[in-house]
């Protein structure tokens, strides 16, 4: 059976939405200088011979709609070369990869991109959350009567209990704050986690590693950007302690204990072994197994737990043979239970920082989490990581990589 290795993987900075350095870039233009630039890595590969480009994107509308996979393949000259939109919101672009390796592993192919974008700047701003208008009317208390069956530190009660359902609509802030009264996670430990995060994305600012991780990007007007906008110099406890809750009153999840609103997009080149071989190329990471769940999407943010399960079974590990973990902090509120819960030591758990510091640019983010850890496994000289990740809806995501490399 053929296996698939990653032999190309670049990632833009990360924009901050509304005002960011990004800002003012289409997804399409984004995400084609992105795949362009991890093609060249890979001179020897022949784009024209892709079987396929795969394209994680959370919102699929407007600027980043119809089917923005083929309009990629058709901007880098590739008119012969398919291509695909993947929807599984804040695990888009692992389902792409994850894809790529069944494919290869069916010896349906040999060579594809497998790639994610998310310009939240240019969601439809003539709706309040530039959403599309999807909510179905009966889910129109869920959220109260969510707050009703989650007590602190106690059991979660499946809402069918008392004539509801699970609340696909469920804002994510919300989700956060019932795993947090769920697991009975404080917003100091919140509020020490985001710190973390912040603290060890400015010491990868300095020791360099961000300036190997990320592809820097030309704008429209000619000025080029190679830097994330989100990570803040000197975060201390007492500032981010002074935040008030942004989701309930008497809440817990800060604008600092959680990711913001990103733009970016990342892109990696996946071939199988034999592919790689015929071209003489020394691929980066093989792509040992992936692992998918859901729960109740109420709770969604202890999705990690059971994918990364499910990921490490299909291989064959165990939680100490990981050496990294790349583990999206959508919130500190779910990161810090998903990560207990698996027995995965912080010392190996996001070690130059994570979403909250950097970003979470939706489609985006499996790519860059991945690109992140190979680049990562390479500076530390590490052989074995983990990517996984909870997903809105109730689902949870995670991906095995073994460097090569």
């Amino acid at each position: 059976m053929p296996e698939a290795v990653i032999v190309a993987a670049a990632r833009s900075p990360i924009g901050r939405a509304g005002k960011g350095s990004l800002a003012g870039m289409r997804a399409d233009d984004l995400i084609t200088e992105i795949t362009g630039a991890a093609l060249a890595q890979v001179p020897a590969l022949d784009p024209h011979t892709l079987d396929d480009v795969l394209l994680g994107c959370a919102q699929p509308a407007g600027e980043q709609g119809y089917n923005l996979a083929r309009i990629l393949a058709l901007r880098l000259g590739l008119d012969e070369v398919p291509g695909t939109v993947v929807q599984r919101y804040c695990a888009s672009s692992v389902q792409t990869t994850r894809m790529a390796l069944h494919a290869i592993r069916a010896g349906e192919g040999h060579a594809f991109v497998s790639a994610g974008v998310e310009m939240v700047s240019r969601y439809d701003r003539g709706k309040a959350d530039g959403m599309p208008d999807t909510h179905h009317p009966r889910y129109a208390a869920a959220e109260a009567r969510t707050a009703a069956r989650v007590t602190e530190g106690g059991g979660w009660s499946d809402p069918r209990s008392v004539g509801a359902e699970p609340d696909v609509y469920i804002a994510m802030g919300h989700t956060a704050e019932n795993v947090a009264r769920h697991c009975g996670v404080s917003r100091r430990e919140q509020d020490e986690y985001a710190v973390r995060s912040q603290n060890l994305a400015e010491r990868a600012l300095l020791d360099g590693f961000w300036a190997t991780d990320i592809t820097p990007v030309t704008l429209p007007d000619g000025s080029v950007v190679d830097r994330d906008d989100g990570p803040r110099a000197g975060v201390t406890l007492d500032r981010v302690a002074a935040l008030k809750p942004v989701f309930r009153p008497d809440g817990t999840v800060t604008a600092a204990n959680c990711c913001p609103l990103n733009d970016g997009a990342a892109a990696l080149v996946v071939l199988s072994d034999t592919r790689a071989r015929d071209l003489g190329l020394t691929p980066l990471a093989r792509v040992v197994s992936t692992g998918v769940s859901a729960l109740s999407p109420e709770i969604m943010g202890l999705g990690p737990v059971v994918a990364s399960r499910r990921a490490l079974a299909n291989a064959g590990l165990a939680i100490g043979d990981i050496d990294l973990v790349e583990m999206n902090e959508a919130f500190a509120a779910q990161v810090i239970p998903s990560y207990r819960m698996l027995g995965i030591d912080l010392d190996r758990l996001n070690v130059h920082g994570g979403a909250i510091a950097v970003g979470h640019p939706f489609g985006m983010t499996g790519a860059r989490m991945t690109t992140t850890l190979i680049n990562a496994l390479r500076f530390r000289d590490r052989q074995f990581g983990l990517v996984t990740m909870c997903t809105a809806g109730g689902q949870g995501m995670a991906l095995i990589v073994e460097r090569l490399s």
